[in-house]
């Protein structure tokens, strides 16, 4: 029953994608990335599922032309080489040597693997973004799936496993990246619904309320606004790059029936008196944990010192074993301390272009503006999350940085191609 609701799932952003390949090989590199996608889900430690297939698509992707890479993509490149040497340097500095290099080279390792699906994207962007995004929705659902399995005690066995201080985590290490990898499912979801006439649009719907339970259940308020954030970007700009009055109309509808399913779901859950009580707790905006001498506010205070003191950073993962109890919560401020001043300057220099990137990408007329506006969105969410928690190593950020990317990169290839139809050697398409 729950393979053949999921298998339902999987076919909810079109059918399958790997017979438009030219041979065996894409053939199987198309089936290897949407596995890759899938797991991205499984990271109950590290290296996780994900690493391993992905890092052998780093190299098989490009080496069978399913991944070229452009001069603004080696641009980006170069940008995350210079992050990467900055966390080798910075870690030269660690107590831990070896532990802060392997982190440092598993960022390096991720925002190499973004370009690459970059690339990949951008090859072809209706088939490949869609193949990833059927991934990472079924990865989601399944996501969801642990998730209630752990905080309903529905296998009492896998409880612990799938759940941490009462609050959901599915196969996830923190129930706050399970929420956060949620988010974006939830926009995937919402993307399909938005295309899908009368009621093949019940099916989505239904994949999204079930998202957003789980999203619920993992009590992270980071993950809350996350989701909160993207769907309210997903929404605007849809709206207002809408073609017609009836989609417009209905994005309306999807505000409203947002708005009274997220309301039903919570209503729902908080007949639960274990749900009642954490949802009052979690709610807050200041926890016990947040103030104070040894709360993550002045964990803050704390690494803000540190960065104006170590020009070439203190090493990763050395501000929570030897100066506070927890990490920084807070990405840009530790990319300073695991990447030193330039690492950190160009790590907050990249998203930001990225962002504005994708932002003038969305207003792209293109038969693909709607997968554009999903990712970006999604990717919004991840990014302001990033003010609060640590998210250097969550998969699903590359991921959806190589979306926004490759998206982009594809829309000014095809408009320009558009509106010089002729082949020139030098072509400005060569250049995105």
């Amino acid at each position: 029953m729950r393979v053949g609701v999921v298998s339902g799932i999987a076919s909810t952003l079109g059918p399958p994608l790997v017979t438009a390949s030219k041979s065996a090989v894409h053939r199987i590199a198309l089936v290897l990335v949407w596995i890759a996608v899938a797991l991205s889900a499984v990271v109950f430690s590290e290296p996780a599922p994900f690493e391993v297939l992905m890092m052998g698509l780093i190299v098989l992707l490009p080496v069978i032309g399913l991944a070229r890479l452009t001069p603004a993509l080696i641009l980006m490149l170069s940008l995350w080489l210079v992050v990467g040497a900055g966390g080798f340097i910075a870690s030269t500095a660690a107590y831990d040597i070896q532990r802060s290099a392997l982190h440092a080279f598993i960022t390096l390792y991720l925002s190499v693997a973004s370009i690459v699906v970059a690339a990949f994207v951008r090859q072809s962007p209706i088939a490949h973004a869609r193949l990833m995004m059927n991934a990472y929705l079924v990865a989601g659902v399944i996501a969801s799936i642990a998730a209630f399995i752990g905080y309903f005690d529905i296998v009492p066995s896998l409880t612990e496993l799938l759940t941490l201080f009462g609050r959901a985590r599915g196969p996830f290490k923190d129930p706050n990246v399970l929420g956060a990898f949620l988010a974006p499912a939830i926009i995937f979801a919402m993307l399909i619904w938005l295309e899908r006439p009368g009621p093949r649009s019940l099916v989505p719907l239904g994949v999204a309320g079930l998202l957003t339970l789980a999203v619920l259940l993992s009590f992270s308020r980071g993950a809350w606004f996350n989701a909160a954030v993207s769907l309210a970007v997903f929404g605007y700009l849809s709206f207002v790059t809408a073609r017609t009055t009836r989609r417009q109309l209905r994005l309306l509808a999807l505000v409203v029936l947002g708005v009274i399913g997220m309301a039903g779901i919570v209503t729902a859950a908080m007949q639960l008196e274990v749900v009642q009580d954490l949802m009052t707790q979690r709610a807050s905006l200041s926890q016990d944990y947040d103030v104070g001498p040894e709360g993550r506010f002045a964990g803050q205070d704390k690494a803000k010192d540190l960065v104006l003191t170590h020009p070439l950073g203190i090493g990763a993962l050395e501000f929570s074993a030897h100066y506070h109890h927890e990490d920084v919560h807070n990405v840009y401020l530790s990319m300073f301390l695991n990447a030193g001043w330039l690492g950190g300057a160009i790590y907050a220099m990249a998203i930001a272009i990225t962002m504005a990137f994708g932002l003038s990408a969305v207003f792209i007329r293109v038969p693909y503006q709607g997968l554009i506006i999903a990712a970006y969105a999604a990717l919004t969410g991840q990014v302001l999350e990033g003010f609060i928690v640590d998210t250097d190593h969550w998969r699903h950020f590359y991921l959806l940085l190589g979306l926004v990317w490759g998206l982009g990169l594809a829309a000014y290839r095809d408009t320009t191609l558009q509106r010089a139809p002729q082949p020139v050697l030098n072509h400005p398409s060569r250049y995105i």
